[in-house]
């Protein structure tokens, strides 16, 4: 076991979706349910900006042209996370009524995939889509219960995704020149109790790092064999994604959250809902940016 250290005492409702913007140094997060983007600055290890948006925001990406790309219930927007100025990009056609949108992250091309979930638990609500580059979204997957954790292989020949309720981490060959996937098969199922996976990245090696929703922490997996390699303690029940950040892309940020959780439970993780940081021995994939 590893442990991970705070690196800011948020106290998050739902923290989300952390993403490293190498041009600026810093490191996006949001607050789900206090409708908040933060920017943390890796260097001076403090944040420099927090903006409220009008609703739910479900993830955030660097865009290459400048600022951010995220989603808020009704759709993706390009943003800037100085001021908070929004611009609409769209929203799928077809989403089912009552969901709202969750984690997401770019492929090495610049696309933009995110997924729903419904807002009062009702299964198979949600869907993945895709951003292209040219505006158009294209529903991936439908049925989905609560879309989450994405990643890529080194490659790109290979896309992991978790629907959470599932506590399955599911791997699609991939065709970067199109975004297709294809060959749906199965690579870790979560065992612990009351544990489910919710957001991953994956490291230079090619193996993925899941959060674990109710695990205190994160895992290390091999998804070729499906062996377990590292457990990285985090003092919060509900761990909720990861992202590796800092300019050798050794640092694991970590996000969670104290939603759900009992005030006797939070009087024995205080720090839950905290921004964690964990120092990796193996370096982490870039992120990749909106390139539309």
């Amino acid at each position: 076991m590893s442990q991970a250290e705070l690196a800011v005492d948020a106290k998050a409702a739902l923290g989300e979706g952390p993403s490293w913007d190498e041009r600026n140094g810093c490191l996006y997060w949001v607050n789900i349910e206090e409708k908040t983007l933060h920017t943390y600055d890796v260097a001076a290890q403090k944040t420099v900006a927090s903006i409220s948006v009008p609703s739910r925001i479900g993830a955030v990406v660097p865009r290459r042209s400048g600022g951010t790309v995220i989603v808020l219930e009704d759709g993706f927007y390009a943003c800037d996370p100085a001021t908070g100025e929004l611009i609409f990009l769209g929203n799928p056609e077809g989403r089912k009524p009552n969901t709202r949108f969750n984690d997401g992250k770019c492929d090495a091309a610049g696309r933009f995939w995110a997924g729903t979930m419904s807002l009062d638990g009702t299964p198979g609500q949600g869907a993945l889509y895709c951003l292209e580059p040219d505006l158009t979204i294209r529903t991936v997957l439908e049925n989905v219960s609560c879309s989450n954790g994405l990643a890529w292989s080194p490659d790109n020949r290979t896309m992991y995704y978790i629907d959470s309720p599932t506590k399955k981490v599911m791997a699609y060959d991939y065709d970067l020149s199109t975004g297709e996937i294809s060959n749906p098969r199965v690579v870790v199922e979560v065992t612990e109790p009351g544990a489910v996976p919710d957001g991953m990245t994956c490291d230079e090696e090619g193996m993925i790092w899941v959060a674990l929703w109710g695990g205190y922490g994160i895992r290390r997996w091999n998804p070729a064999t499906g062996e377990l390699l590292l457990k990285v303690d985090v003092p919060s029940e509900q761990s909720s994604s990861c992202s590796f950040a800092g300019p050798d892309l050794d640092e694991l940020y970590i996000t969670s959250a104290r939603t759900g959780i009992s005030e006797a439970s939070l009087a024995n993780q205080p720090l839950a809902g905290g921004l964690y940081v964990y120092r990796s021995a193996v370096k982490g994939l870039p992120t990749y940016g909106f390139s539309g």
